[in-house]
């Protein structure tokens, strides 16, 4: 669909609730709701009708999410909330609340409740010797039908939690008595801490109550912190999920979070924050960012109070949510804002900091050489891991000019073949995606999107020029989304790269776009920000017309993983939309045909079978299944102990798998990246920990033989087979 046409449709949607007179609605709910219903009858892919039957539906879902666990809810007060069951759809029509009021007093009074119940039972009398098992499965498992029948769940609950610290701590003793008797090695250091005083299982017991009664307070406190507003908007996503799964209501604080999140920049003070107790916590800090600066500030400082420049309140931050306290720490690039920390020892400093554009190294695309010796060297690695692109600011980051930067600076030093690792890389920006894709090949239509009720658009790749022409490899699994489907589904069709991973990719294939509901409304401004509403207004569809929406994209090559026999992807929402095709267009590509990808994989397979470490992810796949389907575990100690024992030890079996050096790996940093990884001691580190993960990654040991094999057999990259056999003679 053309951004025109996009316009015009947003706009026909603005103009009919410009008639609309927001004071009609009382509340900012109805407006919410107005807006959002309005947006999807207009722009929606496939919007779902409301009726009865949905209505029932979105009662259910709606509760499933305002009680997950089924901790507050009894089954006779969901029956007796059930009265609006069918009525759901009326009330959204005229915009009036009566199932959400009620359902919102009867959650507040079951959360109230629960903290009751959790006060009237003795922890310290609970049975841990008990023939009891407790379903830990709670989509599967039925509400307590009362309030009798509730508080015997809590007692399941308290008692499982105790179980389960009272023997992570007796493991823990016992592998540290272990490790205490086993012979010191000759270059061992001496220990200075006091000795090792063993516990009995009596204190251990008491000192697990006294870290559960500690983690509940701090559960309830939570829960306490918790809006009539974060209600309204999961009774809101129950209501636009019906739709799809991807079309959901974001309050402003959730998009400036997207927005950051897929842009990997934002303007603040560069730290990661949670909430401790009272206070803020500084969890990490971004290194280069302006707190980094200061050199005053470390992990584990408590923020307790702020103040903005200009102001004379100074804002305490006792018991304030973590969310409302990033939305007054972050701000405009250039203003202050002066943190009051608690330091470690307990001395308070005042901070102030010029707010500053933060970037998150960590999203952003980065570079390595990869050989494996004797075998093939020289290969360029490019890790993505998502398609990131700050879509509201010019000049921002765009994931497809980073990859372009980096394929620069691998061709500069005469790269074999590049690998590229969307493995687990849940997609992001469309037009970046488009403009990566055509990268490697010359002009031509990169993916196909359809809105509803018209012709698809061809998305083009309109650069006659090609970056990359060499030998190309995309490396994928089952997290690897949407856009990341894309580019994968594009050069697989036109036989550009091969494709390497597991048995399909996640399956994504729809297009949502952000539509903000302020544009809904004139005035009304001390109702605003009302939010924004992430709509799926698009599906797409390969050059070949068929769809990645939910099948995903078939690799080439398919290489074993952990999650072979578990149901992973798209197909698992409620509500996913259906599968789908359309007709084909042309393409076709001219850089590097890959006619010989059949023999390539039937080589990758043989080498497979063989492979010791494949065999073993295998094993461990069917573990992991195995344990995945069984969700009941034992409330006798010594029973559950014993089970935790059987599991830990099937799982030693593979505790090494990811852990061991692969010794024909060569993994080195590109010389033109040094002086950037080398600008402080946490780059450096953080830099040699991807090393190190990356000696361990036996896919890519296999991706080198792949990408040989290719360079090998097809006539396209023959210059290239020439020169590998020049070196190694």
């Amino acid at each position: 669909m053309k951004n025109s046409a996009i316009l015009a449709a947003l706009a026909s949607v603005v103009a009919f609730l410009a008639f609309v007179n927001p004071f009609n609605y009382q509340e900012r709910e109805a407006m919410i709701l107005t807006g959002v219903m309005k947006f999807m009858d207009q722009v929606h892919y496939n919007p779902e009708l409301l009726n009865d039957e949905t209505s029932a539906i979105i009662f259910d879902e709606y509760i499933e999410s305002l009680d997950s666990r089924k901790r507050f809810l009894t089954q006779e007060e969901v029956d007796g909330l059930a009265q609006y069951r069918d009525k759901i759809d009326d009330q959204i029509k005229i915009k009036t609340f009566e199932m959400f009021e009620k359902s919102n007093d009867l959650i507040e009074n079951g959360i109230q409740r629960g903290q009751e119940i959790y006060a009237s039972i003795d922890v310290r009398k609970l049975d841990l010797n008990s023939n009891d098992e407790i379903d830990l499965d709670y989509e599967n498992r039925d509400r307590p039908k009362n309030e009798k029948a509730l508080k015997k769940y809590w007692e399941q609950l308290i008692t499982y939690d105790l179980i389960s610290k009272v023997e992570t701590k007796i493991d823990k003793q016992e592998k540290k008595l272990k490790a205490m008797s086993e012979p010191k090695t000759a270059d061992a250091k001496e220990e200075t801490k006091e000795p090792y005083i063993e516990k009995t299982r009596e204190e251990m017991i008491e000192e697990a109550i006294e870290d559960h009664i500690e983690n509940y307070e701090k559960f309830f406190k939570r829960l306490n912190q918790q809006r009539r507003s974060d209600r309204f908007e999961q009774y809101l996503n129950a209501v636009t999920h019906q739709s799809d799964p991807h079309t959901t209501y974001f309050n402003p604080k959730k998009r400036d979070d997207f927005n950051i999140n897929m842009g990997g920049k934002l303007e603040g003070i560069g730290a990661r924050l949670q909430a401790d107790d009272d206070f803020i916590k500084i969890v990490s800090i971004v290194p280069g960012g302006p707190i980094w600066k200061t050199k005053k500030a470390e992990a584990d400082d408590l923020i307790i109070a702020i103040q903005q420049e200009g102001e004379d309140e100074v804002l305490n931050l006792n018991g304030m949510r973590l969310d409302d306290v990033v939305s007054k720490i972050r701000g405009k690039k250039g203003t202050v804002i002066t943190l009051t920390l608690r330091k470690k020892d307990g001395s308070e400093i005042l901070l102030p900091i010029e707010r500053d554009e933060v970037i998150t190294e960590e999203t952003l695309a980065k570079s390595l050489i990869i050989d494996k010796v004797g075998s093939i060297e020289n290969i360029g690695y490019i890790k993505l891991p998502k398609f990131y692109s700050s879509f509201e600011k010019e000049g921002g980051n765009s994931c497809a000019k980073d990859v372009a930067t980096e394929i620069e600076k691998l061709k500069a030093v005469n790269v074999n073949g590049i690998i590229l690792d969307l493995r687990n890389n849940t997609g992001g920006s469309l037009n970046d995606v488009v403009e990566m894709s055509g990268l490697f090949i010359e002009e031509g239509p990169i993916v196909q999107v359809k809105p509803r009720d018209k012709a698809p658009y061809v998305h083009l790749d309109k650069n006659p020029d090609v970056l990359y022409d060499g030998p190309l490899m995309i490396l994928v699994n089952k997290y690897s989304a949407s856009a990341s489907e894309i580019i994968a589904a594009a050069m697989q069709d036109y036989k550009r790269a091969v494709i390497v991973g597991s048995t399909s990719t996640y399956g994504k294939g729809t297009v949502q776009r952000f539509y903000d509901l302020d544009r809904a409304f004139k005035g009304a401004d001390e109702f605003k920000p009302l939010g924004s509403l992430k709509m799926t207004t698009q599906k797409f569809f390969r050059v070949n017309g068929g769809s990645t929406q939910l099948i995903g994209v078939t690799p080439d090559i398919v290489l074993p993983d952990n999650y072979q026999f578990m149901k992973v992807g798209e197909k698992e929402y409620d509500h996913a939309m259906e599968w789908t095709e359309i007709d084909p267009v042309e393409y076709s590509q001219e850089v590097a045909l890959l006619d010989h990808i059949d023999e390539v994989a039937e080589a990758s397979k043989k080498r497979i079978e063989t492979n010791n470490k494949f065999a073993r992810v295998l094993a461990n796949a069917k573990r992991i299944k195995q344990y995945r389907d069984n969700a009941t575990y034992s409330l006798n100690l010594d029973k559950f102990i014993a089970e935790m024992d059987q599991r830990e030890a099937d799982s030693e079996q593979f505790k090494d798998l990811y852990d061991t050096d692969i010794a024909s790996l060569k993994i080195s940093n590109l010389e033109v990246d040094m002086d950037n990884i080398n600008f402080d001691e946490s780059k450096q580190a953080r830099n040699q920990d991807w090393l190190d993960g990356m000696k361990k990654d036996f896919y890519l040991e296999e991706a080198l033989s792949i990408m040989k094999d290719m360079i090998k057999l097809e006539d396209s990259f023959a210059a290239i087979e020439q020169k590998l056999e020049s070196s190694q003679n």
